[in-house]
């Protein structure tokens, strides 16, 4: 099960327009700035080029799945390949099927396999460094015994869209059998997905790298003496304070039997020592199951990037059709508009307003946020969706 998902439409989320321009509005004025001149603060727009790049993102991961399923469910009709796929499945979560295919000397699967994968990196702007990403795994694990038994399984591409209510599978014959995307079938059936946690590790490298680029980060000191937090005493070393999560929960929901575990990471965001907007993304890969506590003792915020003591935090999680560099401008062009008037804002709403609207049927989900987090914050922190809960504590994280 994974974490559950706000949709796009309707009030789940949030009503975006005039809610959405009167919130940078108030930002605007906070900021001491005139709306309507030249130095306005203007509400991040949504440009129809960044809907239509997102779209276009979903579409060509999701040709690439297919086209790697079908070679796959073709290459089955070998029977030692049928087999030793067979192995893997039961002996492995998942499997790095184009590496299994090098291995065993199906030169043409993997050819095939390899060019899904290529054309998935490109569609996320991950380029390629983020080396093979397609992966194969059963559907659910209900789907055990019959493999074992010997049944013939078919093989789907993981829809990127949760709300799909059929996929489309394919047998060794190469014929198409549409399947209900909430209830598993008793056929046993692989299901191939990008690794997520590959791919995310990949894309919030790039995203790192193009915000700093656009100007969306800024380097704050690397240690400094550490200020007393409450009552705690001052550290006598240099060092800097942080926000550690000891203590992490996200919410039920029914999620589509071919879906994987879930992609989750936290987007951070305030103003840097510069005075500039900054976001820092922080992976957070153990977060795969909903109503599962999770104890990571994860840093979360490094204050000493901050130049106020509080900050806003917005996690998300990339089903699979996230360009990262898409995701990297959006944001940057939303946010470089908000400029430091010696107050602290909540930016929250402008990052969120920053994804092209299609980013909100599922790539990438808004899972909950959390506003002015501090640096005092000691205790457990509910979720503006009330969709999640964290449990922080103030840590000093000291020089050697």
């Amino acid at each position: 099960m994974r974490p559950h998902h706000p949709r796009r439409h309707g009030t789940t989320v949030r009503r975006r327009g005039a809610v959405t321009a009167l919130a940078v509005s108030l930002a605007a004025l906070c900021a001491g700035q005139t709306l309507g001149g030249p130095s306005a603060v203007a509400a991040p727009k949504t440009s129809a080029s960044a809907s239509a790049s997102a779209a276009a993102t979903a579409s060509a991961v999701s040709a690439a799945e297919n086209q790697a399923a079908r070679a796959i469910a073709g290459s089955l009709s070998a029977p030692a390949w049928r087999t030793r796929v067979r192995t893997a499945a039961l002996s492995s979560h998942e499997v790095a099927v184009t590496a299994l295919a090098g291995r065993a000397g199906y030169g043409a699967l993997k050819s095939a396999l390899s060019s899904a994968d290529r054309r998935i990196a490109t569609a996320k702007g991950l380029g390629t460094d983020a080396g093979p990403l397609l992966r194969l795994r059963l559907g659910d694990p209900a789907m055990r015994a019959g493999l074992t038994a010997g049944a013939q399984p078919w093989v789907a591409a993981a829809a990127v869209d949760d709300d799909a209510a059929t996929i489309t599978a394919y047998d060794s014959h190469g014929r198409a059998h549409t399947l209900d995307a909430r209830t598993a079938p008793t056929r046993p059936v692989y299901v191939v997905d990008i690794d997520g946690s590959k791919a995310l590790a990949a894309g919030l490298h790039v995203l790192n790298r193009e915000l700093t680029r656009y100007g969306v980060a800024s380097a704050g000191p690397a240690q400094r003496p550490a200020p007393a937090v409450g009552t705690r005493a001052s550290a006598a070393t240099g060092g800097f304070w942080t926000t550690r999560v000891t203590a992490v929960e996200l919410s039920d929901d029914e999620e589509p039997w071919f879906k994987g575990d879930a992609e989750i990471y936290t987007l951070v965001t305030g103003f840097g020592q510069d005075g500039k907007v900054r976001v820092d993304p922080v992976d957070m890969p153990y977060l795969d199951n909903d109503g599962t506590v999770y104890r990571p003792g994860q840093i979360l915020v490094n204050w000493s990037n901050y130049k106020y003591n509080l900050a806003d935090a917005v996690m998300m999680e990339d089903d699979g059709g996230t360009n990262y560099l898409d995701l990297a401008k959006a944001l940057a062009t939303a946010l470089l508009t908000i400029a430091d008037q010696g107050t602290y804002i909540p930016l929250v709403t402008a990052l969120l307003d920053a994804m092209p609207n299609d980013w909100w049927t599922d790539d990438p989900d808004y899972v909950d946020s959390w506003y002015t987090l501090s640096r005092d914050d000691n205790g457990t922190r509910y979720g503006a969706r009330g969709n999640g809960w964290m449990t922080v504590e103030p840590y000093f994280v000291q020089e050697f």
